[in-house]
Formats: C-alpha cells, sequence, structure tokens
C-alpha cells in the first residue's frame, strides 16, 4: 500500500502519469519512423522563485530528529514535544481552509510526541487526524492505514522507534497523496498548520533560555510565509473566511514583516510566539 502511495506521489509531482498505464497494453503495430520528439517547454508558472518556495515547504510537516537536532544545535536544552499544550482540537467546523490548519496542528502534534506520549493520546491523535483528511476528501488508502497504525499502538504490536520511523514517513507521503486526491490548495494549508505550530514551539523555546542568536537560522523564513499566505489568499479561496483563517492571514502578514528583517532579536522572536499563539488559541 505505501508503495503504490509513493507513485500516487511520483505521479502528483510530475504532473500526472501516463494515460496509457490506465488503459492496458494497446496492439502491438509496425514500427514506424518518427522524428525525434521535440523538447518539452519548461512548465509554466515554475520560475526559480516558486520552485525554492516549493523545495522550502516540502520540509515544514515537522521531523522529530531535524528539529530536536536543530535545538540541540542551537544549546537549547528543552525538547519541543514537552512543551506542547493538550489543546482540545476538533474537526467539527465547515471551513476547509480551517480544517486543513488544523489537520496540520495535529500532524505537527503527533510526529513530535510519538516516542513520549501514552497509548491514548497517540490513538486520540490519529483518529482526529483521521477526521481532518476525511473531511478534506482524502481516499480510502490514508484512513486505512491511519486504522492499521493506531490498532499496532493500541496492541503493544509497534515499538515507539519503528513507530517514529512510521510517522516520519507518513507524514511525508500521506500529505502528497492528499494533494493528489483533494487539490493542491490542501497541502500548504496543512503545512501552515504544522509550520505554525513548530514556529510557536521553536520561539517559546527560544524564550524560556533566552537562546535568541539562534533565531535567525530558525525562525528567518520570509520565502516560506510568502508561499503560505499565497494559499490563504489564493483566487477561490472563501470570500468571507471565519475568524479562524482571518487570524491567521493577519498572523502570515504580521510574520512576514518580522521575516523580512535582516536579523531577530528578543522582540521579534517575543512577536513570533505571540502571534502564532493568538491563532493556536482559537482552534
Amino acid at each position: 500500500m505505501r508503495k503504490a502511495w509513493m507513485v500516487l506521489a511520483t505521479c502528483a509531482l510530475l504532473a500526472g502519469c501516463d494515460d496509457e498505464a490506465d488503459k492496458g497494453a494497446a496492439p502491438e503495430k509496425a514500427p514506424v519512423a518518427t522524428p525525434p520528439p521535440a523538447e518539452a517547454a519548461p512548465p509554466k508558472g515554475f520560475d526559480a522563485a516558486t520552485l525554492q518556495a516549493d523545495a522550502q515547504a516540502v520540509a515544514l510537516v515537522p521531523s522529530p530528529a531535524e528539529m530536536e537536532r536543530a535545538m540541540a544545535n542551537a544549546g537549547i536544552q528543552a525538547k519541543l514535544g514537552d512543551t506542547i499544550k493538550d489543546r482540545k482540537i476538533t474537526m467539527d467546523v465547515d471551513n476547509k481552509d480551517q480544517i486543513a490548519v488544523r489537520t496540520g496542528v495535529v500532524l505537527a502534534d503527533l510526529v513530535l510526541t510519538v516516542k513520549d506520549s501514552s497509548k491514548d493520546t497517540l490513538v486520540a491523535r490519529l483518529a482526529l487526524l483521521k477526521t481532518g483528511f476525511q473531511k478534506l476528501g482524502a481516499g480510502s488508502d490514508i484512513q486505512a492505514t491511519i486504522d492499521e497504525l493506531s490498532a499496532q499502538i493500541s496492541n503493544d504490536a509497534i515499538s515507539r522507534d519503528k513507530l517514529l520511523q512510521e510517522m516520519d514517513e507518513l507524514s511525508g507521503v500521506m500529505v502528497p497523496e492528499l494533494e493528489y486526491e483533494a487539490g493542491e490548495w490542501v497541502v500548504p494549508l496543512i503545512h501552515a498548520g504544522s509550520w505554525l505550530e513548530g514556529a510557536h514551539l521553536v520561539s517559546g523555546a527560544l524564550k524560556a533560555e533566552k537562546k535568541y542568536d539562534a533565531a535567525d537560522g530558525m525562525l528567518r523564513q520570509p520565502a516560506v510565509v510568502d508561499y503560505f499566505i499565497k494559499y490563504v489568499n489564493r483566487e477561490g479561496a472563501e470570500k468571507a473566511p471565519d475568524e479562524v483563517v482571518a487570524r491567521l492571514r493577519e498572523t502570515l502578514n504580521t510574520l512576514k514583516v518580522v521575516a523580512s528583517k535582516p536579523s531577530l532579536g528578543e522582540e521579534d522572536v517575543e512577536t513570533i510566539h505571540s502571534s502564532t499563539g493568538a491563532v493556536l488559541s482559537m482552534l
């Protein structure tokens, strides 16, 4: 199943698989001389700036190993998973932009606490993640895999190290499949939710340990902020967004101003922490 997901993700990234794969093999024909194919024109809309932003956004779903390593390299003692608040996030909302953001927050919290959370907490977060994906139009493969992981956790049939490996893999595979099935706008907003949570946790850790000199390398990402703003303000988005999406838009605009500075200091870290927290507190 996971191998099939990788095929879907690859097809989505390469602008679709060959239609002939769905039609079966055509009857064999005698070879005919054909001119060499013309060189394909570059795809529209993929200029250097777009590619850079997309490449950065692909890595936004938090990887525990990478995030904890970055924190350790900056001399920060706190573990991000220990600083996650026990929010009562639900998916009982109608606005799909907001559901995508909530799903991203839950995904970040799940990945960051895989090794330390209780079985009940992990299973509850997986169930919430499944609900978010269902509401966004995810297919049955994603739902079946989440059910399989939940059963393994409940039955102590998977170690935490193995579960960490599985979640690192699935956090990178589930989201591309969702893009394939639900639409390209969903993925950046899920990433936005994960990044929002990550930025809030990192800025909180920097504040607590007064490591403001590490802020530039971990929080100053203007291209990423621009990437999210593009999708929150996309053509076709709901014209009257609910208060959470409106606050997210306001927060992203604030973060753009902060991230555009040549260097970040204590006041900027505080702004990032408070503005991201304002959105998260509404979920």
